[in-house]
């Protein structure tokens, strides 16, 4: 077997192995309620309705990012760049990720002499949401997601920080590849597809920005270290801009 044709069955192996365990909860708790409606309370009806629908959400969430996928591999995903500020969008998804995850902190600090970026703006939302959202769902209990921006060198600096299990080094690069899920008692915890970084980082590139991450333990807080998100986009002027615009 070639490296295509062990990398494709390796694909659908996992996708339909992340496939299954969503559709297994749906059919097995749908079937329960459809054969012993009468024996079930309120209370347990309502229990499995909402299983049903998180695992509806979980099967929808991972086909988009399927779909994701695939579109940046064949079409590079029909990017549109515009100048915009950051400040809004970043506000607007913490809002809605907060009203997620109620018993999490969120802190915004946003540095005013901060730029506009060029790039596509619905695909900047994509990757902060990604971003902000993972912080949330792999913190510690009741800790505090940070988002921080400011200049560097001529770029626009973006952090997304939180309190969580450390990340080997040498883990650093494998945590943007396609499915990779590092094992550890959070992510355990936690149901995810593996694929989120993977479009993150894909789609930071191809706005011709960077993204990093860093692992800082904690004296204070064993087998606890301070998880940071690093992106950054170099600031466009006129030129670059229309150069940019002629290629789209």
């Amino acid at each position: 077997m070639d490296d295509i044709e062990k990398n494709y069955a390796d694909f659908i192996s996992t996708v339909s192995h992340e496939l299954r365990t969503p559709l297994t909860s749906i059919r097995g708790f749908s079937q329960t309620m459809l054969t012993s409606w009468n024996k079930l309370d309120d209370e347990s009806k309502k229990h499995f309705v909402k299983i049903i629908e998180d695992q509806s959400n979980r099967l929808i969430h991972l086909v988009e990012n399927m779909l994701s996928v695939t579109k940046m591999q064949t079409t590079g995903g029909n990017f549109v760049f515009n100048e915009f500020d950051i400040k809004s969008p970043i506000e607007q998804i913490i809002s809605v990720v907060r009203t997620q995850y109620p018993s999490h902190k969120f802190e915004f600090l946003y540095a005013n002499t901060t730029a506009g970026i060029f790039a596509d703006k619905d695909k900047f939302q994509q990757v902060m949401t990604n971003l902000i959202e993972n912080s949330a769902k792999y913190a510690v209990e009741n800790s505090k997601t940070t988002i921080k921006t400011f200049m560097e060198n001529n770029n626009v600096v973006i952090q997304v920080s939180n309190i969580g299990i450390g990340i080997e080094e040498k883990d650093y690069d494998k945590i943007f590849t396609k499915f990779a899920r590092l094992d550890n008692p959070l992510t355990r915890k936690v149901q995810g597809s593996g694929l989120g970084l993977f479009i993150t980082k894909n789609l930071v590139e191809k706005m011709y920005g960077e993204i990093t991450v860093k692992s800082e333990p904690l004296e204070d807080m064993q087998n606890y270290s301070k998880i940071t998100f690093t992106v950054s986009f170099p600031v466009k002027n006129i030129e670059e801009q229309a150069r940019i615009k002629c290629n789209q």
